[in-house]
């Protein structure tokens, strides 16, 4: 039986991923770089060490990333505008709150971040437990997040479901023993997911209800 739903945030709440891709394509352009969209999502749902690797390796000139960094946080400042939620999103926090499930949120991202876009979304009070990179030694693909986010849930693993939009994020679910559901955004659509237990474009294709009966 399912007692508690965990979200992830970047990509499946709001769509930052997108945006942050868009924005890292056009600060490394600058360079003679081209950020493949593969490339750009071995970085969903975990660190930077990838993708700051990858801006080290192919512009021999910089000694830090901090330029390729400033412009790329710029650029999405200017394109994100105000935050809108992916469809679907507060359906399902209003019908797990209304199932009396319990709510919690893991997310490889800073709980400033975090909870600074959920306060703006008007989402943060449906949380009852968030966990982010300021809690864990290891983020996603890591099962941390996870492994801490069920035990302040009071849950065990089997009665958890994670939603996500990420491989990173699928990984760190799995390897906590959590179901997972896939809700891939536009830089994720067309990866490779395994072991998942469902996906589905967006929150508003199924409601939760139906969502937890095919978990069963």
């Amino acid at each position: 039986m399912i007692k508690a739903v965990i979200f992830d945030f970047d990509g499946l709440i709001i769509d930052t991923e997108t945006v942050w891709f868009e924005a890292y394509k056009a600060a490394l352009y600058q360079f003679e770089v081209n950020l493949t969209i593969e490339q750009f999502a071995l970085v969903i749902g975990t660190d930077d060490t990838v993708l700051d690797k990858y801006i080290v390796d192919n512009i021999k000139e910089l000694s830090t990333i901090s330029e390729v960094r400033e412009l790329a946080s710029q650029r999405f400042h200017e394109k994100i505008g105000q935050p809108i939620l992916r469809d679907g999103v507060e359906d399902y926090l209003i019908a797990a709150k209304e199932a009396s499930l319990k709510i919690g949120l893991a997310s490889s991202s800073k709980r400033s971040w975090v909870e600074n876009y959920l306060t703006q979304l008007g989402i943060l009070h449906y949380f009852e437990v968030i966990k982010t990179s300021d809690d864990v030694s290891t983020v996603k693909p890591d099962p941390e997040l996870y492994l801490q986010a069920i035990e302040s849930l009071g849950v065990k693993p089997e009665e958890a479901v994670a939603f996500e939009d990420s491989l990173n994020g699928l990984k760190a679910a799995r390897a906590a023993g959590l179901k997972c559901v896939i809700f891939p955004n536009p830089v994720t659509t067309n990866l490779v997911f395994e072991d998942y237990n469902l996906r589905l474009s967006s929150m508003a294709d199924q409601s939760l209800d139906l969502l937890l009966k095919e978990l069963l």
